[in-house]
């Protein structure tokens, strides 16, 4: 790594989305990223290559998740930095529909990606990065965390764990750790118009979200990216294990 950033970030699913708003502001900060998706960002290696590193990595498959971390590249990265901050961004909301129409393939890959890799990766950096003073990992969660939506069972399931995550790991002993499950409010990505394509008979509340867009109540990646990324390196991070960007940001 030829950057000489004090901070070093690692985002999952960094090549589109939030994920990708995310490594670029990082970016734009002067934070080393290292960018973990099953493809690579189409232009940042090209206007930040001394600071970005990417690695290509089907985050579904804790195999191969395992596999990786069994390297040196996470060592390596995280290597003299004084602030290390993981971002599990990288998430699906399919399976959508009743518990009788889902899939089992897909239900296993859902939770793979939401719960085992991000868990995986948490307990990785907080192991590579002893040496740094100040570690800090954002799990990315949301309102269906804690409120259960029909035709979201696995989605809900796999955030929620996410959050009960952040809350015993907030409880150990580490001082030098801060650990938060951030719900980043409704953004216009993928994501959303996955879920405006649903049938209501599988997502019975599709309308909700239909109306979000038409009113243009919907943030984007850009402006939830600097909330949550401010948020992150603030003093205030970790001291609520489980918590809201909309929230946190409004104004007092």
């Amino acid at each position: 790594m030829t950057s000489s950033s004090p901070i070093r970030a690692i985002v999952t699913g960094h090549a589109r989305g939030l994920g990708a708003a995310l490594a670029e502001q990082l970016l734009a900060r002067n934070v080393a990223v290292l960018g973990l998706s099953r493809s690579r960002h189409a232009t940042l290696k090209t206007r930040f290559s001394a600071q970005l590193e990417e690695i290509e990595l089907q985050l579904a498959d804790p195999a191969r998740v395992a596999q990786w971390i069994a390297t040196d590249a996470l060592r390596n990265f995280v290597s003299g930095a004084q602030t290390v901050l993981l971002i599990n961004n990288a998430g699906m909301v399919q399976p959508i529909g009743p518990i009788e129409g889902q899939d089992a393939a897909d239900i296993a890959k859902a939770v793979s990606l939401n719960v085992a890799t991000p868990l995986m990766l948490a307990s990785a950096l907080s192991a590579a990065a002893v040496d740094a003073n100040d570690r800090r990992i954002v799990h990315i969660s949301s309102g269906a965390a804690r409120n259960a939506y029909p035709g979201w069972s696995i989605y809900c399931a796999t955030k929620a764990a996410l959050d009960h995550h952040a809350r015993a790991v907030a409880l150990d002993a580490n001082r030098a750790l801060r650990i938060c499950s951030l719900a980043p409010g409704v953004i216009d990505t993928d994501m959303q118009a996955e879920i405006r394509g649903s049938g209501e008979e599988q997502f019975p509340m599709r309308a909700r979200f239909e109306e979000l867009k038409r009113n243009g109540q919907l943030s984007t990646p850009e402006q939830c990216a600097a909330q949550l990324i401010d948020y992150a390196l603030s003093d205030a991070f970790g001291q609520t294990p489980a918590a809201d960007i909309r929230e946190i940001a409004k104004p007092a």
